[in-house]
């Protein structure tokens, strides 16, 4: 069974993240599979929104630190960039359905979604500086446009996890449920959703989109360029390697 589950019923387009063996840890395959869908997603009429979801338990757990360790991307054409600039270009509403972890790119792509409900298991985190690494998805840009400088300052800095009520009282999330309801709600607002003129959902997003929408692309230029350098330093490697070890990474001397 795929990684990536894709449905599409009554306009809607779900794609569910299914690697739970694997904490549904985020590979260059699904990066493809998800690229390509919404690519495929912003051609078709027939779509008018999309939504990403997990299971009850868990949302995403981030990259695969593994596969990110032995085949980092090497440029912006690399799978995890190409899903990124995707998503920001999606002309349809993106809404997420989020449950039990999130982090890293889990947290981030929610900042292209225009709805986003969560249970109240999810926990939410933004590890980068953590992993010797920086901030992706012009999260650097729209986080502290979402939830105020000190607050992003303080998620992105010190990549502690933060909980349901505190994304919701944020503003990072519109809804917190109990996990085994939340894929229903959202796909119940997604199906509204669809039921509205399809010309106006996209006309309204991209008006709400379009003020930044240049600099949210040079902002994701930079952020990627920046990452990819980082990913091939010293204290990346030195934080992979201690956390596939299970130990406390060492940074004193970088």
């Amino acid at each position: 069974m795929s990684d990536v589950l894709e449905m599409r019923e009554g306009g809607v387009l779900t794609l569910t993240f299914n690697r739970t063996a694997k904490r549904n840890a985020l590979t260059a395959a699904m990066y493809s599979q998800l690229a390509d869908a919404l690519q495929a997603a912003a051609a078709d009429d027939a779509v008018r929104v999309v939504v990403f979801q997990g299971q009850p338990e868990m949302f995403s757990s981030g990259n695969d630190v593994g596969e990110f360790l032995q085949r980092p991307p090497a440029s912006e054409d690399a799978p995890v960039f190409r899903f990124l600039r995707a998503l920001s270009a999606l002309p349809q509403p993106a809404l997420a359905a989020v449950c039990g972890p999130a982090v890293g790119i889990g947290t981030t792509l929610l900042l292209h979604c225009e709805l986003v409900c969560c249970g109240d298991n999810a926990l939410f985190s933004l590890p980068f500086v953590n992993l010797g690494l920086c901030p992706e998805a012009a999260s650097s840009l729209l986080l502290p446009q979402r939830i105020g400088w000190a607050a992003a300052a303080e998620k992105l800095l010190l990549g502690e996890p933060f909980a349901a009520d505190e994304a919701l009282e944020l503003g990072l999330v519109n809804r917190v449920l109990p996990p085994a309801e939340v894929n229903a709600y959202v796909q119940a607002l997604a199906a509204k959703l669809a039921a509205r003129p399809a010309a106006s959902l996209r006309a309204t997003k991209a008006l709400m989109r379009a003020p930044q929408r240049a600099l949210v692309a040079q902002v994701m230029h930079d952020e990627a360029t920046e990452f990819e350098r980082l990913l091939k330093g010293p204290a990346a490697k030195e934080a992979f390697t201690a956390f596939l070890a299970k130990r406390k990474p060492d940074f004193s001397n970088l």
